[in-house]
């Protein structure tokens, strides 16, 4: 089940980088900041639990299921997602408020509800991150938890797969991150942020 909920009336700007588990659109989000000191990303909020050297607040908002509700009920979690996997997701609006207080631009990595939502309300360009081959998802995935069974890879393996099929063509923009050409695939990023004005033509 998926919602979306009230919203942010602000000014502020915001960039949707999304794709499906592994595709590596956090990555880029964190190479265009490391680059472009204009940017910056919104902290989502989860029910999920923390993995190793993750920290709340920094990584994500951790919350349990009880206390995510209570911030939906008082208006603090302004899109969401209840997942396949019976976890929420979703954009939290005290962070939203700070990261467009400090004037920067706001990139956020929703799944296709919150990039709907942040397309009809604020306007925001849409990049999906798509993987080469689902072989490379799978290599990301079993990097980052190589302990992973195999009856939980082959599900995210084919939830990816029907992200890549059904939602993408709803994006702006596709890039595709190639295993071990991560240079390429921020350059193309770069060029997208630039024909949107987010970043000036002459850097």
């Amino acid at each position: 089940m998926k919602h979306s909920t009230n919203f942010l009336s602000s000014s502020g700007k915001v960039l949707v980088i999304s794709g499906p588990t592994g595709s590596g659109e956090s990555t880029v989000t964190n190479e265009i900041i490391k680059q472009y000191p204009n940017f910056v990303r919104l902290t989502t909020a989860t029910t999920r639990p923390k993995r190793l050297k993750e920290k709340d607040k920094v990584d994500y908002y951790f919350f349990t299921e009880d206390e995510f509700k209570r911030e939906i009920e008082c208006g603090n979690i302004i899109e969401y997602q209840n997942n396949r996997n019976g976890v929420y997701y979703g954009s939290y609006k005290p962070d939203l408020e700070k990261k467009f207080a400090s004037e920067k631009i706001v990139i956020v990595n929703p799944d296709i509800v919150g990039t709907r939502f942040y397309k009809k309300h604020y306007h925001a360009p849409t990049i999906f991150i798509a993987p080469e081959s689902i072989d490379d998802i799978r290599t990301r995935l079993l990097n980052r938890e190589p302990n992973m069974d195999s009856e939980q890879l082959a599900s995210r393996l084919a939830y990816a797969q029907q992200e890549i099929k059904e939602e993408s063509p709803y994006y702006d923009y596709q890039v595709i991150n190639r295993q071990n050409k991560l240079d390429q695939t921020i350059a193309k990023v770069i060029e997208i942020l630039k024909k949107e004005g987010f970043i000036d033509k002459t850097e």
